[in-house]
């Protein structure tokens, strides 16, 4: 790689110097904003009753917008998206739609076909894609269908209703590519892949969410935005101008050589009073007006003025089979007018745009990848990238209500959040998936920032950092979870993902020495608050709850035992252990410089070896079951203890909390070495049953081993880890030892039996909504740590450590080998077999059609038998992990 920097890079490093803004705009529209907690008013807190898809259309958003691949300013003053009409459907398509929690027989769920196919970090060129029926669309057979599947039957999907059948959709490409940070051209190419014409209708929407509706005491613009047309000489069907306080002025002007133009059409982005007439309508224009005039045929809810909040020109045509057509429209500041909207330097600029993203992406990948592989690593990024949003969420606010907003009932208060006001998100958050989950979550987030810190290391930094600030971190140190539960607990895995961005960047030219300090302060209150909080009986066994393995368990681990008692985790366990591990790792990197950091050093090391003690110990025994080699949790109840005897994640999780001190750091710091000779010479007798700072056999290699197992009990998990009739898929690690198939855990509490059976698909469980599943599919994030873990080990053991792999198979191998082992199963799910890609379930539009067979969606999680994708279709942000993945196998060679 060469030392000169490319022009993307350039524009990244412009933009962390806030020389130029070109951050400014991206794909941050939400796709789905009804149906949230933020847009929640009712009484019971029941977000999909109180704002349903159906009246998305026609109600004004309080605290956010979505749109159907759209892009709008950092702060959402301004959006853009397509919207179309096919002259069938009821409804204009203006958003994705998709089933609310209540209605699908796994959990809320999107029912459109979509792709994100390209984005640079800065989002000067992206790309998306959109596969719109021509037919009517089967809104009411897809809701039919799902309510009457059970738990036990897989989704139906909007391919199943026979909608693409002869091809008859459209393809909808939609391109951004920027000229200057504000300059935003847009490219529509809409092809007919029918055998025979079919007509369109395009309304490319460019609106302003509303905030003047709610008296808000947050929103810095105090004067109503508008937008109105206005004649213009180079553009005979004119412009619209755009007028907004803080945003500044701006043109939006449609290309003279767009096919069918009208008209344009304007509204206000207000409730529909006939519709809605207890949400305080304003005006008599409203949201729904273009609705309203191309399917209903009312001309009147126009407003004839042509002003208002909400605008878009017109377009109808009637396209040829197979034949497309490509539609123009640009976004540019007033005072920064181009001479020339349309012509010739338009398509310059886009392939000027594309050029430069491309060599960046070459640039930051490594050499040697198919063609297949590239494809992958383009669209993982690109989806990570496009799941970017405009994320706002004031909690006091919300709680109290706005003045000019819908009342508040009195107990909605005690809904949820009500420890949180201080709460106040407004910022551009990485998602895990913009339709599905168009919240943070703070522990996906974490494992986004892995793939980020690669493309974008500044971006991963300061959205670790915001999540330690104090109007996200709690007082009391928690880290908000979701808007859900804000105070739910998720696994600690923030100070992991510090250390590992700090890691991947510190030798680069975009390191940030101050970052690892700032964020090492802050996580200090977070693991006091855990030692607080969830250390039951103060003997360093933590019982965490939630902690992010949904329905892993026998019961519910976020609401109290139906037993009584408590739990103690191992996985809570683990997962401290972890904790500790990587805050050691940060307080080692930091003391060379700032001796204070010696001594946090030494408060980590002491506090991992308790934890792993206790693990191992605990009341005579610790939560490792010796006849069956593997850590359990444990029920306390009155007195008993009792193994819960559940293979799973939860007894593979002490594998990640390895750690590997090199004598030479240690020399560096002469109050920690002291420390820990004395603390080593202190406690021999624990290295019986864990890694407690062993040394390899060559002295002179100047390492030592700490971790959880001990070695021979490492030996016993990975036996089971690596059996492929337990935990190893042809697709990666499970979360449930397939041996639960044939033999299910039972439980009985007051006559009431409880299960855990191996399920490798959809969740046959109603807890959390049953649109999750960890009892048996395969999720990247664990296995990402699993496959980290394995290379620390082996950094230590080198060849002297080898194992069957698989068990049984004679196989022997070292450790590095049996992580790109893991990997390359992982990397499976979305190479082609032959038959196609197992993600895809072996559809035969993903392998044979030339218009699908290189799309790639990325799930939440895989099935454990097939490889298929389940959950959440667009769930990037941590299967995002498959392009560092992808990096590492290449890296190695």
């Amino acid at each position: 790689m060469t030392d000169k920097k490319c022009a993307e890079e350039h524009r990244l490093q412009q933009d962390a110097r806030r020389l130029e803004n070109w951050k400014r705009w991206g794909p941050y529209l939400s796709e789905r904003q009804w149906g949230t907690v933020r847009e929640d008013y009712s009484e019971n807190g029941d977000s999909w009753s109180y704002f349903p898809h159906d009246h998305a259309r026609s109600r004004a958003y309080r605290w956010g917008e979505d749109g159907l691949l759209g892009w709008t300013d950092r702060q959402c003053r301004l959006c853009f998206s397509p919207a179309l009409w096919n002259g069938q459907d009821a409804i204009l398509k203006e958003r994705l739609f998709g089933l609310a929690g209540p209605e699908g027989n796994h959990g809320e769920d999107v029912k459109e076909c979509y792709y994100y196919l390209d984005s640079s970090p800065t989002h000067s060129y992206a790309r998306a894609l959109y596969k719109y029926p021509q037919r009517e669309f089967p809104y009411s057979r897809l809701l039919q269908e799902n309510r009457e599947r059970n738990r036990l039957q897989p989704e139906f999907e909007l391919p199943e209703t026979g909608i693409f059948d002869e091809n008859r959709y459209f393809d909808i490409q939609v391109e951004y590519a920027k000229n200057t940070p504000d300059d935003i051209l847009i490219r529509i190419n809409i092809a007919n892949r029918a055998e025979e014409a079919a007509p369109i209708w395009l309304v490319p929407l460019l609106w302003y969410r509303n905030v003047w509706s709610w008296g808000s005491r947050h929103e810095s613009a105090t004067v109503r935005p508008s937008a109105h047309w206005q004649p213009d000489g180079q553009v005979p069907a004119g412009v619209t101008f755009l007028s907004h306080q803080t945003l500044g002025d701006f043109l939006f002007a449609s290309d003279p050589g767009n096919a069918g133009f009208q008209r344009w059409m304007f509204t206000e982005n207000e409730t529909n009073g006939q519709i809605h007439p207890g949400l305080n309508p304003r005006g008599k224009y409203f949201k729904d007006a273009f609705h309203q005039y191309l399917v209903h045929g009312r001309e009147d809810s126009l407003n004839p003025q042509r002003e208002g909040t909400r605008c878009s020109p017109l377009h109808h045509t009637r396209i040829d089979a197979g034949s497309n057509i490509v539609m123009q429209v640009r976004l540019c500041p007033h005072q920064q007018r181009p001479k020339d909207l349309f012509g010739p330097s338009f398509d310059e600029i886009f392939t000027r745009r594309i050029g430069e993203y491309r060599e960046h992406f070459h640039r930051s990948v490594p050499g040697g990848m198919t063609d297949e592989e590239n494809n992958i690593d383009r669209q993982s990024y690109a989806s990570l990238l496009w799941t970017k949003q405009f994320y706002h969420y004031g909690v006091e606010d919300w709680q109290q209500g706005d003045p000019g907003g819908p009342d508040v009932p009195a107990r909605r208060i005690e809904v949820r959040n009500q420890d949180w006001k201080h709460g106040y998100f407004r910022d551009v958050l990485s998602m895990p998936d913009k339709w599905e989950y168009p919240w943070f979550a703070a522990w996906d987030l974490a494992f986004h920032m892995i793939p980020f810190a690669k493309i974008d290391p500044d971006f991963a930094r300061q959205q670790l950092v915001l999540f330690l600030r104090e109007w996200y971190m709690h007082p009391n140190g928690q880290l908000p979870a979701y808007e859900w539960g804000l105070g739910d607990v998720n696994p600690p895995v923030h100070a992991w993902a510090c250390w590992r961005v700090h890691e991947m960047t510190r030798d680069s030219a975009t390191a940030d020495p101050s970052f690892l300090a700032r964020t090492f302060q802050k996580l200090l209150m977070n693991f006091t608050w855990w030692v607080n909080r969830k250390d039951v009986r103060g003997n360093h066994v933590f019982s965490g709850g939630f902690l992010g393995l949904d329905n892993i368990g026998i019961f519910d681990r976020s609401k109290p035992l139906p037993t009584g008692g408590h739990m103690e985790q191992a996985d809570g366990t683990a997962w401290m252990a972890f904790y500790c591990s990587s805050m050691l790792s940060m307080a080692m990197e930091l003391a060379p410089n700032r001796p204070e950091y010696g001594d946090m050093a030494s408060r980590f090391f002491e506090h991992y070896v308790s934890i792993a003690e206790a693990m191992n110990t605990v009341d005579g025994r610790g939560l490792w079951d010796e006849e069956d080699g593997f850590y359990y949790d444990y029920l306390y109840n009155q007195g008993k203890v009792i193994p819960m005897k559940i293979r799973s994640l939860v007894g593979l999780l002490p594998l990640i909390t390895v750690q590997v001190l090199h004598d030479q750091r240690i020399e560096k710091l002469p109050g920690f070495h002291k420390r820990m000779r004395w603390y080593l010479d202190r406690n021999r007798d624990i290295s019986r049953r864990m890694s407690y700072l062993e040394q390899e056999t060559d002295q002179t290699s100047g390492k030592r081993l700490l971790a959880v197992p001990s070695v021979s009990r490492l030996r016993r998990i990975l036996a089971r880890m690596l059996d492929e009739n337990e935990f190893l898929s042809p697709f990666g690690i499970r979360s449930l030892s397939k041996i639960h198939q044939e033999e299910p855990f039972l439980f009985d509490v007051d006559g009431k039996q409880y299960r855990v059976a191996y399920v490798p698909g959809d969740s046959d469980s109603p807890m959390f909504g049953g649109n999750s599943n960890w009892r048996g599919p395969i999720w990247f994030p664990m296995n990402y740590l699993i496959i980290e873990s394995l290379h620390r080990y082996h950094d230590f053991f080198g060849d002297r450590f080898r194992i069957e792999c698989p068990t049984g198979s004679g196989n022997l191998m070292n450790l590095a080998e049996v992580a790109r082992e893991i990997q390359n199963r992982l990397l499976a799910i979305f190479l082609c077999d032959g038959k196609g890609r197992p993600c895809h379930q072996y559809d035969d539009r993903y392998h044979r059609d030339p218009h699908w067979k290189d799309l790639l969606l990325f799930h939440e999680y895989f099935h454990g038998d097939s490889g298929a994708g389940l959950g959440a279709s667009h769930q990037t942000g941590w299967t995002a992990l498959v392009s560092t993945l992808l990096e590492m196998k290449y890296d190695s060679t």
